[in-house]
């Protein structure tokens, strides 16, 4: 780690200081550096911090605009090089700013810049990519053997995911297969799991997680990945196998699985997948050791699952041993729900009026706190665009207005919490129809 900061701060002083010519002078960085040797130090940086060199982040941006101001006050003559012509298109590609591309087009009366390339690539980098997603796809396969073929490959995948799920895939494998260990493999791998979870294509969603967690463990977007493979394994638990979750979770340590493994069980509880969460919780108090903390998590989420069944008295009695200290306020607010159905359950019910489950929204539920937002330096570079949003129109207006006078429960109330209650609720429903048919 350290030789390779040291190696880092050596290739960023030669950005800004000077370099040495071939005959041995110093010359200016201005004049001597060219666009595509200072894209690797780029390079070098983003795929350091995916590789799990987080301090390198912090040289991201100032790279990033080096290169920028190196770009527009460079001699049109250099672009006469194909590699500078690339080297510009990665950068706008890698997360550079998309006006420098348009103005280095704009000055190009030499035609150094493929106009197709450059122009599929200022649609995309304005958030116009679905409009020409088979355009990129062409270009894709056209440049593959090229420099900037893994890069065409990814934002070609970005843009044809919506319509074209596995053509989006085959855009990734490519990306990935070309550009091993790199920050474009790291994105193709995260995004790949999401389109094969989305096209419930299993086996190659284990392929894909079992992949990122073996080689980009700690990259600093790895949290999106985990979010992935927790959904994951809750939607699909059906088709997978525990040795299945293991294999991927086997590269992790201790306390990132116990963690995983958590999440897991409040997700499956949630979802009212009885067994993975009570799987999911076991794990993590194998995992938890002395921690009080993630062993109360694993309680609590091993209880919410058995409320609406036949042991609801024995899940009572376990959530009510749960130390409220050790909950966080989205975990004691589920808690609390947790409990409204299990009293409604013992209640006994009164045949000559239908009884009422309290609503989701009579339950108070904190919403939870909003992540931090992140440094700017760790955005992930390859996103895909957003179009500049339209402004709000009148036929707006009346929805927005509507939610507005909600009560402050509805509004702030947890999605997943309401899905939880109300499954719970409607199940509560059905047995008070069963009891007013019997009668007294």
């Amino acid at each position: 780690m350290l030789i390779r900061r040291l190696t880092l701060r050596l290739l960023l002083s030669g950005l800004t200081v000077l370099s040495v010519g071939s005959f041995g002078y110093a010359q200016s960085t201005d004049e001597a550096i060219e666009p595509y040797r200072m894209l690797r130090s780029l390079q070098f940086v983003q795929d350091t911090v995916v590789r799990g060199d987080h301090s390198a982040a912090d040289m991201q941006r100032f790279v990033l605009n080096t290169i920028d101001e190196r770009l527009r006050t460079a001699d049109p003559k250099i672009f006469q090089d194909p590699r500078n012509v690339d080297a510009a298109l990665i950068y706008a590609m890698s997360g550079g700013n998309p006006a420098t591309l348009e103005f280095l087009v704009a000055r190009d009366i030499e035609g150094n810049f493929d106009n197709r390339v450059s122009d599929a690539l200022r649609k995309y980098l304005s958030g116009k990519g679905t409009l020409i997603g088979k355009t990129l796809g062409d270009m894709a396969v056209e440049y593959k053997n090229d420099k900037i073929g893994p890069y065409l490959a990814l934002v070609a995948g970005n843009v044809t995911l919506t319509r074209d799920p596995a053509g989006a895939l085959k855009f990734y494998d490519w990306a990935r297969l070309t550009a091993p260990g790199t920050i474009v493999e790291e994105a193709a791998l995260r995004r790949s799991l999401a389109v094969a979870i989305d096209a419930k294509i299993v086996d190659k969603a284990s392929l894909y997680a079992n992949g990122y967690a073996r080689r980009f463990l700690y990259s600093p977007y790895a949290s999106q990945f985990a979010d992935l493979f927790v959904r994951f394994v809750v939607e699909h638990y059906d088709a997978l196998k525990p040795t299945d979750i293991e294999a991927t979770l086997g590269y992790m340590d201790a306390d990132r699985r116990r963690e995983v493994y958590l999440r897991i069980a409040r997700e499956a509880a949630i979802a009212g997948r009885k067994q993975l969460a009570t799987m999911a919780a076991e794990q993590a108090k194998l995992l938890s050791g002395t921690e009080e903390g993630a062993d109360a998590l694993a309680k609590l989420y091993g209880s919410l699952v058995r409320v609406p069944t036949e042991n609801v008295d024995d899940a009572m009695a376990a959530l009510m041993q749960v130390p409220e200290d050790m909950l966080s306020p989205r975990d004691r607010a589920l808690r609390r729900a947790a409990e409204t159905i299990a009293k409604e359950v013992l209640r006994k019910p009164e045949p000559a009026q239908r009884s009422q489950t309290p609503s989701a929204e009579a339950v108070s539920i904190e919403n939870p706190a909003q992540s931090a937002v992140s440094d700017p330096d760790l955005q992930d570079p390859f996103a895909q665009p957003v179009p500049t949003p339209v402004a709000q129109t009148e036929l707006a207006q009346p929805a927005a207005s509507a939610v507005a006078t909600l009560p402050a429960e509805q509004t702030e109330i947890d999605p997943e919490l309401r899905s939880f209650v109300d499954s719970g609720r409607s199940k509560l429903d059905a047995i008070d129809d069963l009891l007013q048919k019997e009668g007294p």
